[in-house]
């Protein structure tokens, strides 16, 4: 199985949204809360180029936030992610 990291801060709805997601369909993750830790999310938006929260990694591959997690979940192409396809 894949190796997903929920990079999060709190307060954001999108980071719950993502949680909840993989939580109903019982994919295992790890999270990474930042909140208050601005010199760790700064790293990490260097790291990857993303500016926002959620930060989802699949394989450490950048997936992006939470609108692109669920957009590839809809377009049926995130189970050959999780699989390591």
């Amino acid at each position: 199985m894949a190796k997903i990291t929920l990079y999060s801060k709190d307060p954001c709805p999108y980071c719950v949204a993502a949680k909840k997601f993989f939580e109903a369909r019982q994919i295992a993750f790890e999270e990474i809360d930042l909140t208050g830790d601005f010199d760790a999310m700064d790293k990490i938006k260097t790291e990857t180029g993303w500016r926002s929260f959620p930060i989802i990694l699949i394989n450490q591959k950048l997936i992006g936030g939470f609108t692109d997690l669920k957009a590839l979940a809809d377009k049926g192409e995130l189970d050959a992610l999780l699989a390591g396809s």
